[in-house]
């Protein structure tokens, strides 16, 4: 009973943690007793159900029964005694948990009021204790910038003193040492401090930059800088000190001066113009200070000569100051790469060219001529057109004989700027299409400059397409160095609209002249045509082209300017710059082709009639020949054909003579088969004069132009070939062939050979079983019947 008592505590106990977890659940006693009630009249119910289960086991079974009323009978008896204790004990036990409860909450109410009250009262002390925590910062940042400011003083105590006793070498190595402190501060949260440090840097960097620049120049000056004498070595007799003291005190100042260059974050970018606003950030970056101060004698002499009211300041002779300038870099250049960029290797810089450098610092002067210049060239044509023709000279010249890197700008950048460019794009389209004109209204527009020397020239261009090429050539090179993708782009396009503009004047001097197609104006449009797509196809292969079609794809995915990578991915590159161009052409070239080629064959099929009229049933066998000749009614015909494939030779370039006389073999091959052999029938006689005039004489005629001119009449001559079998064989052979058309049945003990392979075996190669049929059955001469055999 004790464990029972203890079980049922537990469960009580744990009935009401569940169903009273806070104090606000002490609303839900009602309705859990209203259930309790609910489940005890359940009970009670089951309870009469028991009894009456019970009457029926005393009934049917005496001693069950009796056993089960006995065992109820002790349950009864035991929770009617004990569960209302337990249920009185365990509503007290809540009570007196609901009463804990609120004492807790009064508690913890109070509890809560006193710490609000405390901070309120600590709160001015809080306050002030963080000012106090803000002003010990501000004392500790003071007694460091105090600190700071102590060592700048002393240190600028020794550079001071050793600039007094003209020990430059020590006072750059202090201010070295101040240098890297002053990197350190840097990434401190000091601003006052960061700028003193940079204040007291630039101070001191002024100073000694001044005191070793004095010397420096002094130095090159008596190793005879700058060289603007014909020889560019030094001299070998110089005054004292001797030529090896100069060099070394070259060497110590040189390093000196790298000492105290300061980064570009410091001393900042040089201000440009709003013309040379697209230099790239390579050409903006400021020159090592050595490099600086050998090109300041020349920068003097350059503004000297050509700003201001010097008759060398010509607006029409900008070659002037750009020849100077490739002198400068021609003249001194042995020096930098001999005496220079030892020192440059020497102090850490081997990355940095002097040549280059030098070359690159002499640029910026000519862009800021150029930039300069610009306002007043931009208003006339031929200055403007002609000092961009020396700057692009000037530009190829650099880098190609001054070896001068691609990667390094130049002062290309100064025609891309928008107002500049745009006029450049204006005036390259006036110029060609000026020159287009002229080319059409010339009087030898469509004569060949070469005559008819044919190894010179066996596309035998005209001078019209041949200048206008030309000029589109010379169109390329003149902006295929600009920088920009985006303004080789918008060349490009100017030179596709002059190249349509090109097709359709073409298309209509071809239209004047279409009433006389063999003429040479026609036929040297046509290979003016050709020339335009053989030099077009050219041109698309070349890695320039291909990359502007790259780049012209990416245009409409991108709204930057582009500029074009070191080695652009052209594996995925679809098509070329020029197809839509090359088809439009092709389009026009067979055009003139077929009006040229249908004019050759009209006019032969005018001479033609008596040919085809021939009387091939009644013609004499070779036995009534001593020797056969051409038939009388195909010379007309022949003379003409020979005529016309001559004066096209001449005219045509080899290639279009090609497609020519090969597109004349077919169409007369065609003609004569369907004309000719396939509207007559043939004596035996008949067959051997076809077959002597198609292969001792129409043949040959192309014969000059291939080595087996028979096989493009492979219709006519295998024709010809079963019109002359013997006529055994040709019996055979009709039989064979009607057998195969008609499916009649082939008699299994003898040897099955498909008719395909005896008519390859006989040489008949392209005609088919049925059109080999047709043939045969216009022979006229078939061997006699014996009697008693079908």
């Amino acid at each position: 009973m004790a464990d029972e008592s203890q079980d049922f505590r537990r469960f009580v106990l744990g009935f009401i943690n569940s169903e009273f977890v806070h104090i606000k659940s002490l609303h839900n006693v009602e309705s859990i007793l209203r259930k309790a009630e609910e489940d005890k009249k359940v009970l009670e119910d089951q309870a009469c159900c028991g009894n009456s289960h019970l009457s029926h086991l005393l009934v049917s079974d005496p001693d069950l029964g009796a056993k089960k009323v006995r065992h109820s009978c002790c349950k009864l008896s035991t929770v009617s005694s004990e569960v209302p204790k337990k249920i009185e004990g365990a509503v007290q036990d809540a009570r007196d948990s609901v009463y804990h409860i609120k004492d807790i909450t009064k508690e913890q109410t109070q509890i809560s009021h006193d710490i609000t009250s405390h901070l309120t009262q600590t709160q001015p002390i809080k306050k002030d204790l963080s000012q106090f925590t803000t002003q010990v910062e501000e004392v500790e940042r003071y007694v460091q910038y105090l600190r700071w400011l102590t060592f700048f003083e002393e240190m600028s105590n020794d550079i001071q003193q050793s600039v007094l006793v003209n020990s430059l070498g020590g006072a750059v190595n202090f201010f070295a040492e101040m240098f890297d402190i002053c990197e350190v501060l840097q990434k401190s949260r000091c601003v006052n401090l960061v700028q003193f440090s940079n204040s007291t840097i630039l101070f001191w960097h002024r100073i000694l930059k001044d005191k070793l620049s004095s010397e420096f120049e002094e130095v090159v000056k008596q190793l005879g800088w700058p060289f603007l004498g014909v020889s560019t070595h030094v001299p070998l007799r110089v005054p004292r000190p001797t030529h090896q003291e100069l060099t070394f005190r070259l060497e110590t100042l040189f390093d000196q001066l790298l000492k105290i260059q300061l980064p570009d974050t410091m001393i900042g970018r040089r201000r440009r113009s709003s013309q040379t606003s697209v230099v790239s950030d390579e050409g903006d970056r400021p020159l090592l200070l050595p490099l600086q101060l050998l090109l300041k004698p020349l920068r003097k002499r350059f503004k000297f000569h050509f700003t201001g009211s010097k008759q060398t300041n010509a607006l029409d002779k900008p070659e002037w100051y750009l020849t100077q300038i490739l002198g400068w870099i021609r003249d001194h250049a042995d020096f930098l790469d001999h005496n220079i960029q030892p020192l440059l290797n020497k102090a850490g810089y081997p990355h940095v060219e002097a040549k280059v450098e030098f070359t690159r610092g002499l640029l910026t002067l000519v862009a800021d001529k150029l930039a300069q210049d610009m306002d007043s060239l931009v208003y006339d044509e031929h200055l403007f057109s002609h000092t961009i023709d020396e700057v692009l000279l000037f530009d190829r010249e650099l880098r190609g004989l001054y070896s001068y890197p691609a990667s390094q700008p130049g002062v290309l950048h100064v025609l891309t700027v928008q107002d500049t460019f745009n006029r450049w794009i204006t005036v390259e389209r006036k110029f060609a299409v000026e020159k287009m004109d002229l080319l059409f209204s010339s009087e030898t527009a469509w004569t060949s400059q070469y005559g008819e020397i044919e190894d010179v020239d066996d596309m035998k261009t005209g001078e019209c397409a041949e200048g206008f090429m030309t000029l589109m050539l010379a169109l390329t090179d003149r902006y295929k160095p600009l920088p920009s993708a985006a303004n080789k782009l918008q060349f490009l396009d100017l030179q596709l609209e002059l190249l349509d503009d090109f097709r359709i004047r073409l298309t209509q001097v071809m239209k004047s002249e279409a009433q006389d197609p063999l003429g040479s104006t026609f036929l040297s449009i046509l290979n003016a045509v050709n020339y335009v797509i053989s030099v077009l196809r050219e041109w698309a292969d070349t890695v320039f082209f291909l990359q502007l079609q790259y780049y012209r794809a990416e245009r409409y995915s991108a709204s930057r300017d582009l500029s074009l990578p070191q080695e652009p991915d052209l594996s995925s590159l679809q098509g070329a710059v020029f197809d839509e161009l090359i088809t439009l052409f092709q389009l026009l070239r067979s055009d003139m082709l077929s009006v040229v080629c249908n004019l050759v064959f009209t006019e032969m099929k005018a001479r033609s009639k008596d040919y085809k009229d021939e009387k091939w049933l009644g013609l004499p066998s070779d036995k009534e020949y001593i020797s056969r000749a051409v038939s009388a009614s195909a010379c007309p015909l022949l003379l003409l054909l020979k005529d016309r494939l001559h004066q096209l030779q001449l005219q045509l370039a080899n290639p279009l003579f090609s497609r020519v006389w090969q597109t004349l073999a077919d169409i007369i091959n065609t003609f004569i088969m369907e004309e000719i052999i396939l509207t007559n029938h043939f004596n035996e006689g008949g067959a051997a004069q076809l077959q002597f005039d198609m292969t001792r004489n129409l043949f040959p005629l192309f014969g000059e132009y291939t080595p087996r001119p028979d096989n493009y009449f492979k219709d006519v001559k295998e024709a010809c070939l079963l019109l002359n079998l013997k006529p055994g064989s040709a019996m055979l052979l009709k039989e064979m062939l009607n057998k195969a058309l008609n499916g009649s049945k082939i008699d299994p003990n003898t040897e099955k050979e498909s008719p395909e392979k005896v008519l390859m075996d006989m040489g008949v190669f392209k005609l088919s079983i049925q059109e080999a049929e047709r043939v045969l059955n216009l022979r006229a001469n078939w061997p006699a019947r014996k009697k008693g055999r079908s």
